[in-house]
């Protein structure tokens, strides 16, 4: 992987089983310059690798309430 990158951790409320996790997974995925995504049903949290300077956490926590669940950056 080439360039920097930045990681964050948003908490996320409403999911309930593996469907809503790939649900999850997809919206963030889905944001310009996310290189990661690994998201936790357990714990209620994803896990972002993007390109540094190229994604606002902002940016993610509304790709996830556009999804239909609630996301909190951590």
């Amino acid at each position: 992987m080439f360039g920097k990158t930045e990681k964050i951790t948003l908490d996320i409320e409403g999911m309930m089983c593996n469907n809503c996790k790939k649900h999850v997974e997809n919206a963030i995925n889905g944001v310009k310059g996310v290189k990661k995504v690994e998201v936790s049903l357990e714990n209620k949290t994803a896990e972002v690798e993007y390109a540094e300077g190229k994604v606002e956490a902002q940016a993610l926590a509304d790709a996830v309430t556009a999804a239909g669940y609630k996301a909190t950056v951590k």
